[in-house]
């Protein structure tokens, strides 16, 4: 069957937003949504703009008291319907930070601050300061970020292999996806769901080997029999429960999303490549095959339509670059499972023998520096302090 045949036959099948089916399996809730044009343009156009702030000291602070800092805008590095992203320079450390800037609904507390200031971890981005600013209208109040500065992305840097028609060499999708499973491993310790995994939201330092999670905009401490939104997570990366419009789901569709990336980084390119909802459906189930009932049950209890077309899975050897390494289809096909409940667990994934070769002694990295240290386990997990 044709992929125009297997969109038109599932189309009707998937919940999609506004209809009946997806109105009895999904929540609202009220996001707020700044754009770009929401933030001070004088402050995106201008470089070398120093800032004196009174800002909260959250990392390796011996308080939390507010204090003074100053710091010089370099460049713009990001935008987004979040608001926007600068380099910049720390004065006191001359340390090169990123501020992030976003608009905030008087009416909620930021999840994003409440979530990162009580992260600790080698994989997970610092939060240094964060303060409040006004705005050019009246009543608009900006959320400062003061982050650790990483200078790419695992987006850009798979980008720029694309572009050569290469794809990242094999000790590279070792190094970085351990270091993912790590930041996820202990995130999910803690009850927290990222909910957008994606390349864009790891950000990397290439010469030192180094990846580290970031924007917890869309994070959740997961609260069992308590619904969440379904449409969450970037198309590409988002886990099928999510599709079927489940709201009880759990911290597996993060391993969902990690299991596309490893896809991505051995392939070279987007493993599924959905246009839309449906299409993405699609892309899934031409690789892994059509769910069984018994799976999308697990996915959706509430989900009564079981009229899809029966499509063989493929080996994942086929589906990969020849010459990918045996143990990289075995951890791919088990973080890619369709029932959550079997879907491999962060910890023990970070344990596969996939990451063996990390493990030996004197591993260096190919251009010669030390590996980083994603061995250590000294990170908080202190539940208390998400509940303060």
């Amino acid at each position: 069957m044709s992929d125009k045949r297997h969109k038109s036959t599932i189309s009707h099948l998937v919940p999609t937003a506004g209809s009946h089916k997806a109105k009895q399996s999904s929540v609202t809730t009220k996001v707020p949504g700044p754009t770009l044009a929401a933030v001070d343009e004088r402050q995106a156009d201008n470089k070398n703009v120093v800032t004196t702030v009174i800002a909260t000291p959250i990392y390796n602070a011996d308080s939390e008291e507010p204090r003074e800092i100053q710091y010089t805008t370099i460049k713009p590095i990001g935008t987004g319907t979040f608001g926007v992203v600068f380099q910049a320079k720390l004065h006191e450390t001359g340390e090169t930070i990123a501020v992030k800037k976003v608009l905030q609904d008087r009416r909620y507390k930021n999840r994003e601050l409440l979530i990162i200031r009580k992260l600790r971890h080698f994989n997970v981005v610092t939060l240094h300061y964060f303060y409040y600013s006004n705005g050019l209208k009246r009543d608009d109040v900006y959320l400062n970020l003061l982050f650790e500065y990483m200078p790419d992305t695992l987006s850009k840097l798979l980008k720029r292999y694309a572009q050569k028609k290469q794809s990242l060499p094999i000790f590279y999708v070792r190094l970085f996806m351990f270091q993912l499973l790590r930041s996820l491993e202990y995130i999910h310790s803690l009850g927290i769901c990222h909910r957008d995994i994606k390349p864009q939201n790891l950000l990397i330092d290439p010469d030192k080997g180094i990846l580290k999670l970031c924007d917890f905009g869309c994070a959740k401490q997961l609260v069992r029999g308590e619904p969440s939104v379904s449409y969450v997570c970037s198309r590409n990366y988002r886990a099928p429960e999510l599709i079927f419009g489940a709201i009880d789901y759990t911290t597996k569709i993060d391993v969902w999303s990690a299991g596309c990336i490893l896809g991505e980084m051995l392939l070279g390119r987007i493993l599924f490549p959905g246009e839309s909802g449906v299409d993405q459906l699609v892309e899934i189930i031409k690789v892994i095959g059509t769910p069984a009932k018994d799976e999308i049950r697990e996915m959706n209890p509430h989900y009564n339509e079981f009229r899809f077309p029966q499509i063989t899975p493929q080996p994942w050897a086929k589906v990969l670059r020849p010459r990918t390494p045996p143990e990289a289809l075995d951890l791919i096909s088990k973080l890619l499972q369709y029932r959550p409940s079997i879907r491999i667990a962060t910890d023990i994934a970070s344990g596969h023998v996939f990451f063996d070769e990390l493990k030996v002694d004197k591993t260096k990295l190919p251009n010669g520096h030390e590996l980083p240290p994603i061995f250590d386990s000294d990170f908080l997990r202190s539940k208390e302090l998400l509940n303060d």
